[in-house]
């Protein structure tokens, strides 16, 4: 975060994002104002809350993308929520509460993530060890009574005693048997082992919950047996091995705070909730989500199953097109959590260009990489790239403004024929470049005149 200046994050933003600049220094600022709260002494930390921001711009420019690439930069809990899936209390919907608690699971499991990478390499040692046990003495189904498991009584019968000699045998073929795992020659051997059963799961309210949980895991762990080659097994115990070295409590403790100081809601739609005056009907749930979603714009307690989790300095983005209602439509109290206003324009031919040809994730990019999987090795030439935005953007004027999402439908166009016919395991090598006159000849949208703007 240090290293992150305003200047910096607008330039990480810019590899993934082609224009937009007033959204992105508002971002960068709002990030790097975290990071200077976070020096200043404690008492004053408190009085200090992140100032919101609402984006206003039509959908495909790059409202989500700013937002959840800002997140992936600083490792902040991030989660982007429909304004329009939630409704009043007594109303069916989604609570606006269940925000809260899905950033926490979120960041519950993007820090058990991080621990699990610091634990790995102890996890691996202690892994293959159990590895090569279950090849010299693979288990066997337990035969125990439930009561006498639930009492915390035996489970297995006690082994017999192995003798000095035995130990050294074992020792010996465990050491054969752990060079051939090393070399790779033990990989597609099928071995069994014993896996956690998951418990049956309720559907409620849309969420999934663990029958486990709701008895507050007073019943013990099932497990089962499962015939996995030993490439499966070894990351299964891998995964088991490093649940045990993780302190459960530090990682809650920490997801917690996280969620609390770093987490980003991004609030999308939130035009679709603004009335339009009407004062019946439909606006007056509209308004019950909005005045439903204030406490925790403002700051509130929301209770998780990881503690109580305060929104007081959670960052919220709040976006829509506001098309067809106004920004003043939303209640004041709300407009007055989000000061900061920004404004993202439509696209022009000269972004989509920029778009293909700058950003790290370009399509062109992507669908070379594809391609190349079936040999085809694909080149797009200056022009076709011009012609393909030039395309978009008479689309997008024509019919729906869908932004940079158009560019996602006409390169499966374009690329149709070459998709379905590349593939087979012996297929030579293809070079393909795409030039403008390839982007005529297999576009429909340049092949016929959309008559609909015309018609009055």
């Amino acid at each position: 975060m240090k290293e992150l200046s305003p200047h910096e994050v607008v330039r990480q933003l810019n590899r993934y994002i082609i224009g937009q600049d007033e959204a992105k220094r508002a971002v960068a600022i709002a990030l790097r104002n975290r990071w200077r709260r976070a020096q200043l002494s404690e008492e004053l930390r408190e009085e200090i809350t992140p100032k919101n921001i609402l984006m206003i711009g039509p959908t495909g420019v790059g409202k989500t993308e700013i937002a959840r690439r800002l997140a992936k930069l600083v490792d902040a809990p991030f989660i982007k929520v429909e304004a329009t899936k939630f409704t009043e209390v007594g109303y069916v919907g989604r609570d606006v509460e269940s925000i809260i608690r899905d950033l926490t699971e979120n960041a519950v499991r993007m820090v058990h993530d991080e621990y699990a990478a610091r634990v790995r390499t102890r996890a691996q040692v202690l892994a293959e060890d159990q590895l090569l046990n279950l090849l010299l003495q693979p288990q066997k189904p337990r035969t125990a009574n439930p009561f006498e498991l639930l009492l915390g009584r035996g489970s297995s019968a006690p082994q017999p005693e192995q003798s000095e000699e035995e130990k050294r045998q074992y020792a010996s073929r465990k050491d054969q048997l752990r060079d051939q795992l090393r070399r790779g020659e033990l990989e597609n051997n099928e071995i069994e082992i014993e896996v956690e059963d998951q418990m049956p799961q309720l559907e409620v309210g849309g969420a999934s919950i663990s029958i486990g949980d709701m008895m507050g895991n007073m019943m013990p762990k099932r497990t089962k047996l499962r015939r996995v080659k030993v490439h499966e097994a070894r990351d299964i115990l891998i995964a088991q091995e490093s649940d045990k070295l993780i302190d459960e409590d530090a990682v809650r403790e920490e997801a917690v705070r996280r969620t609390e100081q770093s987490g980003i809601v991004f609030l999308d739609e939130i035009d679709k909730v603004a009335g339009h005056g009407g004062g019946s009907g439909p606006d007056i749930s509209r308004e019950g989500v909005q005045r439903d979603i204030l406490p925790i714009v403002e700051g509130s307690t929301v209770n998780t199953k990881y503690g109580a989790v305060r929104t007081d300095f959670m960052l919220f983005i709040a976006a829509g097109a506001f098309h067809v209602s106004k920004v003043t439509d939303l209640i004041p109290e709300l407009q007055g959590r989000f000061p900061v206003h920004v404004r993202l324009k439509s696209l022009t031919e000269e972004d989509f260009v920029n778009i293909l040809t700058q950003t790290d994730n370009a399509l062109t990019r992507q669908y070379a990489a594809l391609l190349e999987v079936d040999h085809v090795h694909l080149t797009f030439e200056d022009d076709a790239l011009r012609e393909i935005a030039r395309i978009t953007l008479r689309e997008n004027e024509s019919h729906e403004d869908l932004g940079a999402r158009r560019l996602h439908a006409i390169f499966e166009e374009l690329l149709e024929d070459v998709s379905f016919n590349a593939g087979g395991g012996d297929a030579p090598d293809v070079y393909l470049t795409i030039t403008e006159q390839y982007v005529k000849e297999h576009l429909k949208a340049e092949k016929t005149l959309d008559t609909k703007k015309y018609i009055l």
